[in-house]
């Protein structure tokens, strides 16, 4: 808690022979023998972790703030630079189009629910910021969240 809230995932405590769980999903090795190269592998747990750890879904809420707060004022301006920041490069148009569906999308569902959008932003041990609308930034947190989930944004090619 406090200012060590978010040291957590650096200094994971890791047994020799009983890997973390996340880390046991993202293929680490069990650290009884030297590994020269992880195998790579992409699996539907590994998703459901990514979309549903409070660690990424915080990470996606953080991410959503930066979105609202440094991304101008247009929401294909919020989405490039969410984007940007995330994979060092632009949307093509076709991205550009994908991401702006799922937040109207999603803005649309949590309007129509908006406890479900007080309860994604609830999600964690870090406050959310008050002073941003709710709604739109439950949209911008699965939208960001979504864009973690990215194999572009997890694996190092």
């Amino acid at each position: 808690m406090g200012n060590d809230l978010h040291r957590r995932s650096l200094y994971t405590y890791w047994k020799r022979s009983v890997p973390h769980p996340a880390m046991l999903l993202f293929d680490a090795p069990f650290r009884e023998t030297c590994t020269l190269r992880r195998p790579r592998s992409n699996t539907p747990l590994q998703a459901l972790n990514l979309m549903n750890d409070p660690t990424y879904v915080e990470a996606g809420r953080f991410l959503a703030i930066r979105m609202m707060r440094e991304g101008g004022g247009t929401l294909d301006s919020r989405l490039s630079h969410g984007f940007r920041l995330l994979l060092a490069r632009r949307p093509n148009p076709r991205e550009l189009t994908v991401l702006r569906s799922a937040f109207e999308r999603c803005q649309k569902d949590f309007q129509a629910d908006p406890e479900a959008a007080r309860a994604l932003l609830a999600v964690g041990d870090a406050g959310s910021d008050s002073g941003l609308d709710a709604i739109e930034l439950a949209a911008f947190t699965t939208v960001a969240g979504t864009m973690l989930n990215l194999d572009e944004a997890i694996t190092k090619e």
